[in-house]
């Protein structure tokens, strides 16, 4: 018998995913996304609450700089967007799907009471797309 397909983003997102603080240096966020195969992380406060989110972009031009110019990397604070947007983890997946379609993030921090409580990809929803699909 199948199983039956995910319907809302609590059944398909990373509960124990990386994130970072606005003091880790934009070298420690490189290497902790690249280890973890993202394009961005989630920026959080002492209490894990949302507070930005900075991707590969945002840091690629300020680390390629401070190597250059031999600096002390800039820190996540520095580089994030302070505007992010995240989904509560009761939301559809149908609905985050047709989102997606517009905004164009490839990681979505998921909060609950502005707490970060995991992260849910393009991928993560589209592989939920197919198996709705197959369902």
């Amino acid at each position: 018998m199948p199983s039956k397909a995910p319907t809302i983003v609590r059944e398909i997102m990373s509960r124990d995913c990386y994130r970072v603080s606005g003091k880790t240096s934009a070298t420690t966020l490189a290497e902790g996304l690249s280890l973890h195969r993202l394009p961005g992380a989630p920026v959080v406060d002492g209490h894990d609450r949302l507070i930005g989110f900075i991707s590969e972009q945002d840091v690629l031009g300020k680390l390629l700089e401070s190597a250059y110019l031999d600096d002390e990397p800039p820190l996540v604070e520095d580089l994030m967007r302070n505007e992010v947007l995240s989904v509560l983890p009761s939301k559809s997946i149908t609905d985050l799907a047709q989102e997606m379609l517009g905004a164009k993030p490839k990681v979505y921090p998921v909060t609950e009471q502005g707490r970060l409580v995991g992260i849910v990809t393009r991928r993560d929803v589209l592989n939920a797309v197919l198996r709705m699909r197959h369902a």
